[in-house]
């Protein structure tokens, strides 16, 4: 388990349609994952949120650039729903509530933290389940996703819709609708030893800058060691 491995991520099928969109590329390895947040952590995500609060506060969510990009590009492939939003609006939407970002553990804590003050989607994979090779495109005849979120007693079989953006390996969606939910098949917890970390954006936001400081974090408060990449419609793949 958390074996070294090589892994590769693509956007290559999205870059024509949605040429803004890139994302930073974690590869987190040998963690140690505590299941409750540190004082250290505690402490980030309250400044964090007190940041975002004096930053939006009284604003519409609509009018924060974070947000509106994303429902920028939820409606380009379809999604007019307001039941499906980003997980960074989510996030927004949360803590300006005055509510706090859920304490899941270290590693999810930290991430879900980066989102927040930095305005950008992020998702992670347990590393040891899933088979790369990893790519965000479009949802195939076939793709089969397990809803982390379904209710209790229900098999959680949800698979996604034709033409969604989903993040997949080779078995199945990782993700879908962009970053609206992630598989439940593949959830990182104090048991994951190596992690797959994708930071998105959708034209506004600075991906690299939220690596470094999600890559911080983690060291910190997981150990091991993380090795970062880049997609964008000039490199749409990397490997790692």
């Amino acid at each position: 388990m958390g074996r070294a491995m090589a892994l590769t991520l693509s956007i290559d099928e999205l870059v024509d349609r949605f040429p803004d969109f890139r994302a930073a590329v974690l590869l987190c390895e040998r963690l140690a994952i505590p299941e409750t947040r540190s004082n250290s952590l505690a402490g980030e995500v309250t400044a964090r949120e007190a940041r975002c609060r004096a930053d939006h506060g009284g604003s519409d969510l609509s009018a924060i650039p974070a947000v509106a990009a994303w429902r920028s590009a939820y409606k380009a492939f379809g999604i007019k729903k307001t039941s499906y939003r980003s997980s960074v609006e989510r996030l927004i939407k949360r803590v300006l509530a005055d509510d706090s970002i859920p304490s899941i553990n270290g590693f999810v804590d930290a991430y879900n933290a980066v989102s927040l003050s930095h305005g950008l989607c992020v998702g992670a994979d347990d590393l040891d389940r899933i088979m790369p090779p990893v790519a965000f495109r479009f949802s195939r005849e076939g793709d089969s996703f397990i809803d982390m979120a379904a209710e209790a007693g229900g098999d959680g079989d949800d698979p996604p819709k034709p033409g969604e953006v989903v993040l997949a390996d080779s078995r199945h969606v990782l993700c879908r609708r962009w970053n609206w939910r992630q598989d439940a098949r593949s959830a990182i917890s104090p048991a994951t030893r190596a992690a797959l970390v994708t930071i998105q954006s959708n034209g506004w936001g600075e991906v690299m800058a939220a690596a470094d400081d999600l890559k911080a974090l983690v060291e910190r408060e997981c150990g091991g060691s993380v090795r970062v990449g880049y997609v964008d419609r000039a490199s749409p793949s990397v490997s790692l």
